[in-house]
């Protein structure tokens, strides 16, 4: 990312108020989908509003940006809570190291990290992706082509697929290998 980029992020979450610790939108209802303990990645994650629900939860969680301002008052807002706040330019590849038990990455596109986002969920983990789409809104440098979420991560088990409205998300979970002991299910 150049230096103006990076810049022009510090300036926009300098200017923006406090978050409200939220679940990531795909997941909206379907909270009990998410564990209350293991480990998270919130990628590309601004202000933290999602690390600190996710954190709220019991889950420890690492969580990305390229924007020392918006880590910054992401780490005021947590108190006691597990985050690990990481300054990172994801142009320079993920360079998480997983498993985790649930990756996120909230209106943040980069197809060619695609395989990396996959690549760190444990066995039986949960991905949770939402980005902005050409479905309803047309092409665009930022937009996903109808069906790239699916296409991307279709070897895992889909569990929520939506594209409308200039968005697509898709929770989806790591088939824990044959023989493996499978994840009990969240409490209801």
């Amino acid at each position: 990312m150049s230096e103006a980029d990076r810049q022009r992020w510090d300036a926009r979450h300098a200017a923006a108020e406090d978050v409200v610790p939220l679940p990531p939108d795909a997941l909206r209802g379907r909270e009990d989908l998410v564990p209350t303990a293991g480990r998270a990645l919130d990628v590309a994650c601004g202000r933290g509003a999602v690390a600190l629900w996710l954190a709220g939860r019991g889950l420890a969680v690492d969580a990305v940006d390229v924007s020392a301002v918006a880590l910054d008052a992401g780490r005021r807002r947590a108190g006691d809570l597990p985050v690990r706040w990481w300054r990172h330019d994801l142009d320079d590849g993920l360079a998480a190291r997983g498993p985790y038990d649930v990756v996120v990455a909230q209106r943040y596109r980069d197809p060619g990290l695609y395989p990396a986002l996959r690549a760190a969920l444990a066995p039986g983990g949960l991905l949770v992706i939402t980005v902005l789409s050409e479905v309803d809104e047309g092409p665009g440098a930022w937009r996903a082509v109808p069906g790239e979420l699916r296409a991307a991560f279709g070897d895992l088990d889909v569990l929520v697929h939506r594209e409308a409205n200039g968005e697509a998300s898709l929770v989806a979970r790591l088939r824990p290998p044959p023989g493996s002991p499978r994840r009990p299910p969240p409490p209801s």
